[in-house]
């Protein structure tokens, strides 16, 4: 689990590595994440775009920009939480994820908000010792 505070606005990413989906013969590795927003502000945001790096355990990265998360623009009153689940898919049994959200205030002024990089790890993956 990831937590970053940014701009008012926390972020917790939850991930998990479902075995079942995945097929480790065929370089294929599939993980859920939950990923919930929370305002912590005095002022009411809406999440506009999203933007991803998945950068897997031999470097080859993916970068994933749209508008809003699943297919909506979430608004977020003062206090307010917002959580939704997607999935990420790698060819390697390892990697990392991290981004960040565009949002809006009630004046249109937009900002940025940092999305914890956090591990997508399975039990495939290979570890060396030095």
């Amino acid at each position: 689990m990831s937590d970053l505070h940014s701009s008012s606005i926390q972020i917790v990413a939850e991930p998990v590595f479902l075995e079942s989906e995945s097929e480790p013969h065929s370089d294929q590795f599939v993980w859920s994440y939950q990923i919930t927003i929370k305002n912590k502000g005095d002022q009411t945001v809406k999440l506009l775009r999203r933007h991803w790096q998945i950068t897997d355990s031999k470097g080859l990265t993916q970068e994933i920009e749209g508008k809003g998360v699943v297919g909506i623009e979430p608004f977020l009153k003062p206090g307010e939480s917002f959580s939704y689940t997607s999935g990420a898919v790698l060819s390697s049994p390892s990697g990392i994820m991290r981004g960040d959200y565009e949002m809006e205030k009630p004046s249109g002024k937009k900002f940025k908000v940092s999305i914890p990089a956090f591990s997508l790890d399975s039990p495939h993956e290979t570890i060396l010792l030095n």
